[in-house]
């Protein structure tokens, strides 16, 4: 339950602040983390090497 309360102070922030343009970079930080998790331990990973 912890992260979800991070999540959502930081969704108050950006609508307090109306700093919506963080939210891309967020986004972008997210996919990238999770395409290093998922390419990690994946038959996938020879593929994705490549493209960095």
């Amino acid at each position: 339950m912890e992260q979800l309360s991070v999540l959502r102070e930081f969704w108050y922030f950006v609508c307090y602040r109306k700093a919506y343009w963080l939210l891309p970079f967020v986004i972008v930080l997210a996919l990238l983390g999770l395409l290093i998790v998922v390419s990690e331990a994946s038959a996938l990973a020879p593929f994705i090497y490549p493209l960095f």
